[in-house]
């Protein structure tokens, strides 16, 4: 492990999917070697926590991803973050107690959690301003989050570039920035992070996020020409080898994609039983939907619904899927396969 000034702190079963989106652009901003994300820096055999403990002392700014889930409520007993032992709980009391830069990121709807509803160490928490992530534009707030990164990492904003005419300045709830971009270097965003920008709007699917109220920048217009070419590109029939988070669970996956616009519809596998596409949409380069399962826990018990949400990517001939299941009894990694597609 090397001493990385960004540390990101979430909780698998709330945000990964956004965290590695979230670690991906920052990494190409920054430098691999500036961002800390545990599913790539604990080596193996490793101690997680104090790894985790050591990587938190060695950064600069601790990143709070809050989804939804991020308390950890459980039906048998106060939260998983009121538990000292929690590593959530350890990574933010730690980053607050050193110093660091503390910068709440809510994502999928999530408001500021109330400091009353935080255990001590964590109360400074909810004083802290956050930025909130939304699927609309997710670019704009990636380049918003590396703006009021980079000068505490020592580097220099980006020339100023003019906002956009319909861009409106907002609030979107006590203690959240979505301020339009203003002078100066603060939202702008030079050409390396508009292409980044670029890359990562295509992963920011309906799902990602919920409305946090007040007005809302409408995202660019999408060229039509593009776009016409994205839908004929995405659809078709694809397959994949799935190799799942579990032992010995590899299993060649059918995806059925159909629709016009932006709208995808179809069907796509999941351990080889076809399953509806719900929130389905393309976008030039790249795609996002989600499928449901129901998953049985045995007993006369109903059961878990459970979500798997899918981002894509193109690239060439080939479909570069990340999936993220989330729902289940048991917490999963995000799952990265590739899909190609099946000859006419």
């Amino acid at each position: 492990m090397t001493a990385a000034p960004i540390f990101i702190s979430y909780r698998r079963d709330d945000s990964a999917g956004y965290a590695r989106a979230v670690y991906d652009a920052l990494a190409r901003q920054f430098g691999p070697e500036r961002v800390f994300i545990d599913v790539d820096d604990i080596g193996a055999g490793q101690a997680f926590d104090e790894t985790l403990r050591q990587a938190v002392g060695a950064s600069d700014v601790l990143l709070v991803l809050i989804g939804p889930r991020w308390r950890g409520e459980r039906d048998d007993g106060p939260a998983r973050i009121d538990d000292p032992a929690d590593f959530v709980h350890q990574e933010v009391a730690a980053g607050l107690a050193r110093g660091l830069r503390v910068i709440p990121l809510l994502v999928d709807g999530a408001p500021m959690p109330a400091g009353d509803r935080l255990p001590p160490p964590l109360r400074a928490l909810a004083r802290r301003q956050a930025l909130a992530i939304d699927h609309g534009r997710f670019a704009a707030d990636i380049a918003r989050l590396v703006a009021a990164l980079q000068p505490g990492l020592g580097e220099a904003g980006p020339a100023a570039a003019p906002p956009p005419a319909s861009t409106t300045s907002t609030t979107s709830s006590p203690g959240t920035a979505r301020a339009a971009p203003g002078r100066g270097r603060a939202l702008a965003i030079g050409a390396g992070v508009l292409a980044l920008a670029a890359a990562l709007v295509v992963l920011a699917p309906r799902w990602l996020i919920g409305q946090h109220g007040g007005a809302t920048a409408p995202a660019p217009a999408v060229p039509p020409a593009p776009a016409a070419a994205a839908r004929a590109a995405v659809n078709g029939a694809w397959t994949a080898e799935v190799r799942y988070d579990w032992a010995n669970a590899v299993h060649t996956e059918r995806f059925d994609f159909s629709g016009e616009g932006t709208a995808l519809q179809g069907s796509a596998s999941f351990l080889r039983v076809p399953r509806g596409i719900l929130e389905g949409r393309v976008e030039p380069g790249g795609l996002a939907f989600v499928t449901r399962t129901r998953e049985t826990l045995g007993g006369d018990g109903p059961g878990l619904d459970v979500t798997h949400r899918y981002l894509g990517r193109l690239d060439g001939d080939e479909l570069r899927l990340v999936l993220q299941t989330e729902g289940s009894a048991a917490p999963h990694a995000p799952v990265s396969f590739v899909a190609r597609r099946v000859a006419p």
